[in-house]
Protein backbone atom coordinates (compact mmCIF):
# COMPACT_ATOMS: atom_id res chain seq x y z
CA UNK A 1 0.00 0.00 0.00
CA UNK A 2 1.42 3.44 -0.92
CA UNK A 3 2.61 5.69 1.57
CA UNK A 4 0.46 8.65 2.28
CA UNK A 5 3.00 10.01 3.95
CA UNK A 6 6.31 10.90 2.19
CA UNK A 7 9.84 13.39 2.65
CA UNK A 8 7.87 16.64 1.44
CA UNK A 9 8.11 20.31 3.42
CA UNK A 10 4.63 20.01 5.99
CA UNK A 11 3.16 23.59 5.04
CA UNK A 12 -0.52 23.85 6.18
CA UNK A 13 -1.69 22.63 3.40
CA UNK A 14 0.17 19.50 2.67
CA UNK A 15 -0.23 18.39 6.30
CA UNK A 16 -4.17 19.13 5.89
CA UNK A 17 -3.96 16.50 2.63
CA UNK A 18 -1.92 13.67 4.28
CA UNK A 19 -4.49 13.65 7.37
CA UNK A 20 -7.22 13.97 5.09
CA UNK A 21 -5.77 10.82 3.27
CA UNK A 22 -5.03 9.14 6.03
CA UNK A 23 -8.32 9.55 7.44
CA UNK A 24 -9.80 8.30 3.90
CA UNK A 25 -7.60 5.41 3.62
CA UNK A 26 -7.90 3.92 6.95
CA UNK A 27 -11.73 4.68 8.75
CA UNK A 28 -11.52 3.52 11.47
CA UNK A 29 -8.89 6.68 12.55
CA UNK A 30 -10.69 9.41 14.40
CA UNK A 31 -10.22 12.58 12.88
CA UNK A 32 -10.71 16.15 14.21
CA UNK A 33 -9.81 19.81 15.19
CA UNK A 34 -9.25 20.81 18.89
CA UNK A 35 -8.84 23.69 18.28
CA UNK A 36 -7.15 26.58 16.01
CA UNK A 37 -4.19 28.99 15.63
CA UNK A 38 -4.02 32.53 15.96
CA UNK A 39 -4.38 32.93 11.94
CA UNK A 40 -7.08 30.11 11.99
CA UNK A 41 -5.55 27.29 10.66
CA UNK A 42 -6.90 24.10 12.23
CA UNK A 43 -4.86 21.93 15.00
CA UNK A 44 -5.97 18.49 14.48
CA UNK A 45 -5.92 15.41 16.41
CA UNK A 46 -5.88 12.06 15.10
CA UNK A 47 -6.77 9.28 17.41
CA UNK A 48 -6.99 5.31 17.33
CA UNK A 49 -7.33 2.39 19.56
CA UNK A 50 -8.83 2.42 23.27
CA UNK A 51 -10.01 5.97 24.58
CA UNK A 52 -8.89 5.24 28.52
CA UNK A 53 -5.17 6.59 28.77
CA UNK A 54 -3.86 6.55 25.25
CA UNK A 55 -0.12 7.66 24.88
CA UNK A 56 -0.09 11.60 23.30
CA UNK A 57 2.17 12.59 21.02
CA UNK A 58 3.03 16.08 19.86
CA UNK A 59 4.85 17.23 17.19
CA UNK A 60 5.69 21.14 15.44
CA UNK A 61 5.76 22.71 19.01
CA UNK A 62 8.52 25.12 17.45
CA UNK A 63 7.75 26.35 13.98
CA UNK A 64 11.56 25.79 12.71
CA UNK A 65 11.52 21.89 13.71
CA UNK A 66 8.91 20.94 11.64
CA UNK A 67 10.56 17.97 10.28
CA UNK A 68 8.94 16.88 13.89
CA UNK A 69 5.36 16.97 12.42
CA UNK A 70 6.46 14.49 9.67
CA UNK A 71 7.90 12.13 12.08
CA UNK A 72 4.03 12.33 14.42
CA UNK A 73 2.44 11.66 10.79
CA UNK A 74 4.82 8.72 9.56
CA UNK A 75 4.41 6.96 13.02
CA UNK A 76 0.45 7.16 13.25
CA UNK A 77 0.79 5.55 9.34
CA UNK A 78 2.71 2.74 10.40
CA UNK A 79 0.21 2.08 12.92
CA UNK A 80 -2.41 2.39 11.30
CA UNK A 81 -0.94 0.25 8.67
CA UNK A 82 -0.05 -2.50 10.95
CA UNK A 83 -4.11 -2.58 12.25
CA UNK A 84 -5.35 -3.07 9.12
CA UNK A 85 -2.78 -5.84 7.55
CA UNK A 86 -2.94 -6.85 11.53
CA UNK A 87 1.43 -7.69 11.23
CA UNK A 88 3.75 -6.93 13.75
CA UNK A 89 5.94 -3.20 13.47
CA UNK A 90 8.50 -2.47 15.68
CA UNK A 91 7.75 -5.97 16.92
CA UNK A 92 4.33 -5.14 17.83
CA UNK A 93 1.03 -6.30 16.51
CA UNK A 94 -0.99 -3.04 16.80
CA UNK A 95 -4.51 -4.35 16.48
CA UNK A 96 -3.78 -6.25 19.25
CA UNK A 97 -2.18 -3.91 21.50
CA UNK A 98 -4.76 -1.46 20.61
CA UNK A 99 -7.55 -3.57 22.07
CA UNK A 100 -6.35 -2.08 25.83
CA UNK A 101 -4.12 0.84 24.87
CA UNK A 102 -4.64 3.71 22.52
CA UNK A 103 -2.91 6.91 20.88
CA UNK A 104 -3.74 10.37 20.34
CA UNK A 105 -1.20 12.30 17.79
CA UNK A 106 -1.15 16.10 17.40
CA UNK A 107 1.29 16.05 14.41
CA UNK A 108 1.37 20.22 14.31
CA UNK A 109 0.58 22.33 17.57
CA UNK A 110 1.56 25.17 15.74
CA UNK A 111 0.65 25.55 11.73
CA UNK A 112 1.50 29.18 11.80
CA UNK A 113 5.02 28.94 13.23
CA UNK A 114 5.53 25.63 10.97
CA UNK A 115 4.40 28.09 8.01
CA UNK A 116 6.28 31.25 8.79
CA UNK A 117 9.32 28.84 9.31
CA UNK A 118 8.82 27.42 5.58
CA UNK A 119 7.03 30.45 3.62
CA UNK A 120 7.93 33.39 5.11
CA UNK A 121 6.39 36.42 7.03
CA UNK A 122 3.05 35.71 4.70
CA UNK A 123 2.42 32.55 6.45
CA UNK A 124 1.80 34.65 9.85
CA UNK A 125 -1.49 35.72 7.91
CA UNK A 126 -2.80 39.12 9.65
CA UNK A 127 0.35 38.88 12.16
CA UNK A 128 2.68 39.03 9.28
CA UNK A 129 3.76 42.63 9.62
CA UNK A 130 4.59 41.83 13.54
CA UNK A 131 7.14 38.96 11.69
CA UNK A 132 8.53 41.05 9.66
CA UNK A 133 9.77 43.23 12.24
CA UNK A 134 10.96 40.67 14.90
CA UNK A 135 12.34 38.56 12.40
CA UNK A 136 14.21 40.57 10.09
CA UNK A 137 13.32 38.64 7.16
CA UNK A 138 15.06 35.75 8.80
CA UNK A 139 12.07 33.25 9.54
CA UNK A 140 13.66 30.39 8.89
CA UNK A 141 14.68 29.79 12.20
CA UNK A 142 11.27 31.33 14.08
CA UNK A 143 10.35 29.00 16.67
CA UNK A 144 7.13 31.09 18.01
CA UNK A 145 3.62 31.55 17.10
CA UNK A 146 2.25 34.11 14.53
CA UNK A 147 2.68 36.60 17.24
CA UNK A 148 5.69 35.98 18.57
CA UNK A 149 4.66 33.62 21.70
CA UNK A 150 7.04 30.26 22.30
CA UNK A 151 4.30 28.09 23.46
CA UNK A 152 6.71 25.97 24.82
CA UNK A 153 7.39 28.81 27.30
CA UNK A 154 3.89 29.03 27.90
CA UNK A 155 2.70 26.25 29.82
CA UNK A 156 1.48 26.78 33.27
CA UNK A 157 4.90 25.47 35.09
CA UNK A 158 6.86 27.51 36.93
CA UNK A 159 5.97 29.75 34.61
CA UNK A 160 6.79 32.79 36.64
CA UNK A 161 10.30 31.71 37.45
CA UNK A 162 10.92 31.08 33.64
CA UNK A 163 9.27 34.94 33.17
CA UNK A 164 11.83 36.18 35.24
CA UNK A 165 14.57 34.34 33.91
CA UNK A 166 13.69 35.59 30.51
CA UNK A 167 13.91 39.67 31.59
CA UNK A 168 17.04 38.78 33.02
CA UNK A 169 18.18 37.30 29.23
CA UNK A 170 16.20 40.61 27.88
CA UNK A 171 13.64 38.58 26.47
CA UNK A 172 10.74 41.11 27.48
CA UNK A 173 8.45 41.17 24.72
CA UNK A 174 7.34 39.16 21.49
CA UNK A 175 10.08 37.16 20.19
CA UNK A 176 11.00 34.88 16.99
CA UNK A 177 12.01 32.31 20.45
CA UNK A 178 12.15 31.79 24.04
CA UNK A 179 9.37 34.86 24.76
CA UNK A 180 6.93 32.89 27.30
CA UNK A 181 3.54 35.26 26.62
CA UNK A 182 1.76 37.73 28.97
CA UNK A 183 0.48 35.21 31.18
CA UNK A 184 0.83 30.96 31.20
CA UNK A 185 -1.80 29.58 28.29
CA UNK A 186 -2.27 33.09 26.48
CA UNK A 187 -2.19 31.03 23.20
CA UNK A 188 -4.79 29.20 21.71
CA UNK A 189 -2.86 26.76 20.48
CA UNK A 190 -1.38 26.41 24.10
CA UNK A 191 -4.71 26.52 25.08
CA UNK A 192 -6.28 23.64 23.07
CA UNK A 193 -3.36 20.95 23.85
CA UNK A 194 -3.95 21.93 27.70
CA UNK A 195 -7.43 21.05 26.70
CA UNK A 196 -7.61 18.22 24.70
CA UNK A 197 -4.82 16.86 27.95
CA UNK A 198 -7.07 16.95 30.40
CA UNK A 199 -9.83 15.26 28.27
CA UNK A 200 -8.59 12.55 27.04
CA UNK A 201 -6.38 12.01 30.27
CA UNK A 202 -3.27 10.25 29.04
CA UNK A 203 -0.73 7.46 30.59
CA UNK A 204 2.29 9.58 28.95
CA UNK A 205 3.05 12.36 26.80
CA UNK A 206 5.91 12.83 24.26
CA UNK A 207 6.85 15.92 22.33
CA UNK A 208 8.48 16.08 19.53
CA UNK A 209 11.77 18.29 18.94
CA UNK A 210 14.76 19.14 16.89
CA UNK A 211 17.82 18.82 17.68
CA UNK A 212 20.41 16.65 19.66
CA UNK A 213 19.21 13.38 19.96
CA UNK A 214 18.15 13.90 23.65
CA UNK A 215 15.69 12.96 26.06
CA UNK A 216 14.44 15.21 28.68
CA UNK A 217 12.10 13.67 30.86
CA UNK A 218 12.03 15.25 34.52
CA UNK A 219 10.23 18.45 35.84
CA UNK A 220 10.58 19.52 39.74
CA UNK A 221 11.04 17.24 42.58
CA UNK A 222 8.36 14.92 42.44
CA UNK A 223 10.04 12.55 39.44
CA UNK A 224 6.58 10.48 38.23
CA UNK A 225 6.57 6.54 38.77
CA UNK A 226 7.84 4.48 35.74
CA UNK A 227 9.31 7.86 34.71
CA UNK A 228 13.59 7.12 34.77
CA UNK A 229 12.22 3.41 33.96
CA UNK A 230 10.80 4.94 30.41
CA UNK A 231 13.49 6.99 30.15
CA UNK A 232 16.11 4.57 30.47
CA UNK A 233 14.49 2.21 27.65
CA UNK A 234 13.93 4.93 25.43
CA UNK A 235 17.64 5.75 25.44
CA UNK A 236 18.48 1.94 24.74
CA UNK A 237 16.53 1.19 21.89
CA UNK A 238 17.34 4.59 20.37
CA UNK A 239 20.81 5.70 21.49
CA UNK A 240 20.08 9.10 22.52
CA UNK A 241 21.42 11.01 25.67
CA UNK A 242 19.12 11.65 29.01
CA UNK A 243 19.46 15.16 29.93
CA UNK A 244 18.45 17.34 32.17
CA UNK A 245 16.89 21.14 31.41
CA UNK A 246 19.26 24.30 32.41
CA UNK A 247 18.18 28.32 32.41
CA UNK A 248 16.07 29.13 29.88
CA UNK A 249 14.45 25.44 29.13
CA UNK A 250 13.78 24.25 32.97
CA UNK A 251 10.40 25.62 33.03
CA UNK A 252 7.16 26.15 31.02
CA UNK A 253 7.07 23.05 28.67
CA UNK A 254 4.11 20.77 27.68
CA UNK A 255 6.07 18.29 29.46
CA UNK A 256 6.97 20.04 32.36
CA UNK A 257 3.27 21.51 32.19
CA UNK A 258 2.23 17.46 32.20
CA UNK A 259 4.74 16.36 34.96
CA UNK A 260 3.11 18.63 37.11
CA UNK A 261 -0.21 18.79 36.76
CA UNK A 262 -0.75 14.73 36.19
CA UNK A 263 1.98 13.14 38.32
CA UNK A 264 2.57 11.03 35.23
CA UNK A 265 5.76 10.49 32.68
CA UNK A 266 6.42 12.82 30.31
CA UNK A 267 8.83 13.24 27.60
CA UNK A 268 10.83 15.97 25.31
CA UNK A 269 12.31 14.19 22.64
CA UNK A 270 15.20 15.87 20.26
CA UNK A 271 15.33 14.66 17.26
CA UNK A 272 18.62 14.57 14.12
CA UNK A 273 21.71 16.42 14.60
CA UNK A 274 22.71 20.20 13.00
CA UNK A 275 20.87 23.22 13.35
CA UNK A 276 17.43 24.02 13.02
CA UNK A 277 15.49 24.01 10.95
CA UNK A 278 16.97 20.82 10.08
CA UNK A 279 16.56 20.04 5.71
CA UNK A 280 14.04 17.91 4.68
CA UNK A 281 17.21 14.91 3.48
CA UNK A 282 18.15 14.14 6.98
CA UNK A 283 14.43 12.63 7.72
CA UNK A 284 15.71 9.61 6.60
CA UNK A 285 17.98 9.18 9.11
CA UNK A 286 16.92 10.91 11.78
CA UNK A 287 13.21 9.60 12.05
CA UNK A 288 14.01 6.08 12.60
CA UNK A 289 15.12 6.19 16.32
CA UNK A 290 12.28 8.30 17.09
CA UNK A 291 10.02 5.25 15.43
CA UNK A 292 11.69 2.84 18.41
CA UNK A 293 11.09 5.47 21.06
CA UNK A 294 7.64 5.97 20.19
CA UNK A 295 6.63 2.00 19.11
CA UNK A 296 8.03 1.42 22.82
CA UNK A 297 5.82 3.80 24.11
CA UNK A 298 2.84 2.40 22.98
CA UNK A 299 3.58 -0.90 24.99
CA UNK A 300 5.07 1.01 28.27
Amino acid sequence: MEKTVTPQLPTYENVRNMIYSINRKYPFVNCRVCGRSLAGRGIFVLSLGNTCEPVLIVGGVHGSEWLTVLAALKFFESVCESVCNRTEKNGICYYNTLRCRGIVVVPCLNPDGVQISLTGEQGAGPYSELVRELSGGMTAEWKANARGVDLNHNFDAGWETLHKQEIEAGIVSPAPTRYGGEYPESEPETTALVNLTRRVCPRHVIALHSQGEEIFWRYGEAVPERSERMANAFAAVSGFSLVEGEGLYTHGGYKDWFIKEFRRPGFTIEMGRGENPLPLSDFKQAYPPVEEILALSMVM
